[in-house]
C-alpha cells in the first residue's frame, strides 16, 4: 500500500504539470506574469517557453513534489468509508478547491440535487480519469471503487477506475504484473474505447521491448492528436498498464539477477530460490535483498520516466504508472530520494491537506 501511494505521488511529481499545479500556492501576480510571458513567446516566435517561477516569494512550492493526483488520493483514503456522495457533497460550494472538470461538474450536479449515477453521467467530462486516480486507494484497500467512480464519472471514466482498482488490488495481494494487467483488462470490454486502447497499448509496448522504446508507438497508437484532452481515461489508464507491463518485462533482464522470469513481480521463478508471491521487500534465501530492490527501482524508474515523455498525458499517466509499479515493487524498493520528497503534500488542490504525510495516510488506511 505504501508503495502504491508513494509510487503515485512520485509519478505525479515527475510530470511537468505538477509545477503548474503547485504554482497555485504562489501570489496571483506571479501566475499572471507567467501567462504574459507565454503570450510574448507566442507573439515573438520565441522557442524558450517560461516555466512557473517565484519572484521575491518562497520557492518551496515549485520544488519537485506531489500535486493534484496525490492530494485527491489522500482525500479518498481519508474519506473512503463514508458515503461517497456525502463526502463529495461537503466540497460543493467551496471556492478553495482545485479539481478535474468532471469533479467540478459533479459537485455542481450534487448541489443541484442530482444524485449518483446522474451526477457522473450528466457530466461533460464523464470520460476523464479523476476516478481512476482515486481508485488506487480502493484497490490498495481491496474495496470496490464503483460507488465512488459513479459520483464523478461514467462509461470509460468508470471502467478506468474499476480496471485500476483491480490491477492495484492484484498487486497488493502479491500477484505478478502480468496477472494484474489481465485483471484490469477483464474490466475493459474490447468494444469500448478504453478497452480497445488498452489492448493496442499493450501490443505496442510489448513489441517495442522497453518502456522508453515504447514511447513513439504509444504516441501513435493511443494519443488523440486531433482533440487532446490530457486526462482522458481511455488514454491514461491504457498507457499506465502498458508501461508498467513493459517495465517489469524489461527489468527482468537485469544482469546479476539470475532467473528473473517473464512472469513479472511476485511469481515463483526458476533459479531464484524463495522468490515468492510476497513481492519485493522481504528477505529470501539465495537472493540478496539489494538485488531485488535494484530490479524494482529500475522498473519503477523506467516506467515512470517513459510516461513523463508522453507530454500530452503527463498530468496523470506517470502517476498511474507509478502507482502500479510502486505497488508491485514495494515501498522499500523505490529510490530513497523520491520516497522522502513525495510524502509531504502541498495543499495546492485541497488546502486542508497542506503538510499532511501521505505515508501516514496510507498507514491509517492499511
Amino acid at each position: 500500500m505504501r508503495g502504491a501511494f508513494a509510487g503515485l505521488a512520485a509519478g505525479d511529481a515527475a510530470g511537468w504539470p505538477a509545477a503548474r499545479h503547485r504554482s497555485a500556492l504562489l501570489a496571483g501576480w506571479a501566475r499572471r506574469l507567467h501567462r504574459e510571458l507565454d503570450a510574448f513567446a507566442e507573439e515573438r516566435q520565441v522557442t524558450t517557453l517560461p516555466v512557473p517561477f517565484a519572484l521575491n516569494q518562497p520557492v518551496a512550492p515549485l520544488a519537485v513534489g506531489p500535486s493534484d493526483d496525490a492530494e485527491w488520493l489522500a482525500w479518498t483514503a481519508l474519506t473512503i468509508r463514508e458515503d461517497r456522495a456525502e463526502a463529495f457533497g461537503r466540497l460543493a460550494g467551496r471556492d478553495d478547491v482545485r479539481a478535474r472538470i468532471s469533479v467540478w461538474a459533479a459537485l455542481d450536479n450534487l448541489a443541484a440535487g442530482k444524485i449518483p449515477p446522474a451526477s457522473g453521467h450528466d457530466n461533460p467530462h464523464h470520460f476523464d480519469d479523476a476516478a481512476a486516480v482515486r481508485a488506487v486507494a480502493f484497490g490498495a484497500a481491496g474495496l470496490d471503487p464503483l460507488e465512488d467512480a459513479c459520483v464523478t464519472n461514467a462509461e470509460d471514466g468508470v471502467l478506468g477506475a474499476v480496471a485500476t482498482a483491480r490491477a492495484v488490488a492484484a498487486l497488493a495481494d502479491g500477484a505478478p504484473m502480468a496477472d494484474a494487467v489481465e485483471a484490469a483488462l477483464g474490466a475493459l470490454p474490447p468494444d469500448t474505447a478504453i478497452g480497445h486502447a488498452a489492448r493496442e497499448a499493450l501490443a505496442a509496448a510489448r513489441a517495442a521491448g522497453s518502456p522508453f522504446a515504447a514511447v513513439p508507438a504509444l504516441d501513435a497508437a493511443v494519443l488523440d492528436h486531433v482533440y487532446s484532452y490530457g486526462v482522458a481515461a481511455a488514454q491514461t489508464v491504457p498507457i499506465a498498464l502498458a508501461l508498467a507491463d513493459a517495465a517489469v518485462t524489461s527489468a527482468r533482464r537485469t544482469p546479476g539477477v539470475e532467473g528473473f522470469g517473464a512472469e513479472g513481480f511476485g511469481a515463483e521463478r526458476p533459479g531464484v530460490e524463495g522468490f515468492g508471491v510476497e513481492g519485493f521487500g522481504a528477505e529470501r534465501p539465495g537472493v540478496e535483498r539489494v538485488g531485488l530492490e535494484r530490479v524494482g527501482a529500475e522498473a519503477f524508474g523506467a516506467g515512470v520516466s517513459a510516461a513523463t515523455c508522453l507530454a500530452p498525458v503527463a498530468d496523470s499517466a506517470p502517476a498511474l504508472t507509478g502507482a502500479l509499479l510502486g505497488c508491485a515493487a514495494g515501498y522499500d524498493a523505490l529510490p530513497a530520494a523520491w520516497r522522502e520528497r513525495v510524502r509531504t503534500l502541498a495543499g495546492c488542490c485541497l488546502p486542508e491537506l497542506a503538510g499532511a504525510d501521505l505515508l501516514d495516510i496510507a498507514g491509517r488506511l492499511a
